[in-house]
């Protein structure tokens, strides 16, 4: 097959994006990403050195155009809009979200984002391991919640199972499941965001 004139890595990332949202990511191999670029399997390695690049590569430009940007709010409105911000990034491309798990420590988007997590928090009074400890937890809950959605939705069948077990012998979790159905996951992630801020909020650093 003819190499594509003007190849680059971003349209490498492009191609392999369309791959995930079509095929879903058991179908990100180099020889289709190849395909889908009309390109022989061979030539692909001129540009990406293996699948983990090519990953690393994804990840990076599904968060390449993420703002940034925050308003002079209280801390915890600035980091609930990046997380926010990611999560809709993510969320618009599903297959993804084990890729940003895998990834997000060598994606630089994906860096620049947690950099200016880590400069919100700063600012607010998180220093040294209750930084640490912050971070990692504002980030959990992220990925947690995208995994979640991804692997196990409210709406899904999992849900639908626990619902209608026994309620002699699984009463609560029988009614928080049924009730569980009718949450939606925009609900679902910011209820449960705003448990953590409220927790992080009460951290004496936090003002």
């Amino acid at each position: 097959m003819p190499r594509p004139r003007s190849l680059t890595r971003p349209g490498i990332a492009t191609a392999a994006l369309a791959v995930l949202d079509r095929d879903g990511l058991a179908a990100l191999t180099m020889r289709v990403v190849a395909k889908e670029l009309g390109m022989a399997t061979m030539s692909l390695y001129r540009y990406v050195a293996d699948r983990d690049e090519l990953e690393v590569l994804v990840v990076d430009h599904v968060l390449a155009d993420l703002d940034l940007s925050v308003p002079p709010d209280p801390w915890r409105t600035r980091i609930t809009v990046l997380l926010e911000r990611m999560h809709a990034a993510v969320h618009a491309h599903r297959e993804v979200v084990p890729l940003v798990v895998r990834h997000r420590h060598a994606a630089p988007a994906s860096l620049r984002w947690i950099e200016a997590m880590l400069a919100v928090l700063t600012e607010a009074g998180f220093t040294g391991r209750r930084r640490v400890v912050a971070q990692r937890t504002l980030v959990a809950f992220l990925l947690g919640a995208l995994q979640n959605e991804y692997y196990g939705p409210l709406s899904g069948a999992g849900t639908a199972a626990m619902a209608g077990l026994s309620t002699s012998d699984f009463p609560v979790l029988a009614e928080t499941a049924a009730q569980a159905r009718g949450v939606p996951p925009a609900e679902e992630f910011r209820a449960g965001l705003d448990i953590v801020l409220d927790g992080l909020s009460a951290a004496p650093s936090a003002r």
